[in-house]
């Protein structure tokens, strides 16, 4: 006996579309992302997945969004559970920092993809500064910096997190080295140095 497909929700089948976007991405890389290929493994027709993403910048851009999102939800989630203490908190960055690097390596490989795309800079920026506002929100307790600057050291600090995540994919480090080193950065980046 055959079943009728459930129809979805527009919502529902943008989230499934990008679910199945993130297995192409992980399965083919970014490359292999196209809204054809997006249709055929969602099983939908191609107006469907045109109709969410119109191209496919846009959907890597949305793409980019959700891991994004993603990323700095499971950073605020390790932040809660954090002991006091500047290297307790910059040791639980650095190790959500890292695990989303390592568990959600589609981030870089969409990022990766949008080089060059006008429209990734200014969703790039909106990260970076979301991530820093993060960091120095969480650090400030343990910083005698002004928010202005020590905001500037944690954009700094992401510019580091990024290089040490990217040896860390290309097997060049370990997760263990990589939080130490990142969590070492953090911890001397909230010194002023007014008595040096």
């Amino acid at each position: 006996m055959a079943t009728t497909p459930t129809r979805l929700s527009k919502p529902a089948r943008r989230e499934q579309l990008l679910d199945t976007a993130v297995a192409i991405v992980r399965a083919r890389g970014a490359d292999g992302l196209t809204l054809v290929t997006l249709a055929e493994e969602a099983g939908v027709s191609r107006p469907i997945a045109y109709d969410h993403f119109a191209t496919r910048p846009g959907l890597l851009l949305a793409l980019h969004r959700r891991l994004d999102e993603r990323h700095r939800a499971a950073i605020t989630r390790a932040l809660r559970d954090a002991a006091p203490g500047a290297g307790a908190v910059a040791r639980v960055i650095s190790t959500a920092y890292f695990a989303c690097a390592t568990d959600m390596p589609e981030l870089i490989a969409v990022s990766a993809a949008l080089k060059g795309s006008p429209e990734l800079e200014s969703v790039q920026h909106g990260s970076t500064d979301g991530y820093a506002d993060l960091m120095a929100t969480a650090l400030s307790p343990y910083s005698d910096l002004a928010p202005r600057a020590l905001r500037l050291r944690c954009v700094g600090l992401l510019g580091a997190a990024e290089a040490i995540a990217d040896e860390l994919n290309r097997g060049r480090t370990t997760d263990g080295e990589a939080v130490t080193a990142l969590t070492g950065l953090i911890v001397g980046a909230l010194d002023s140095g007014a008595d040096r």
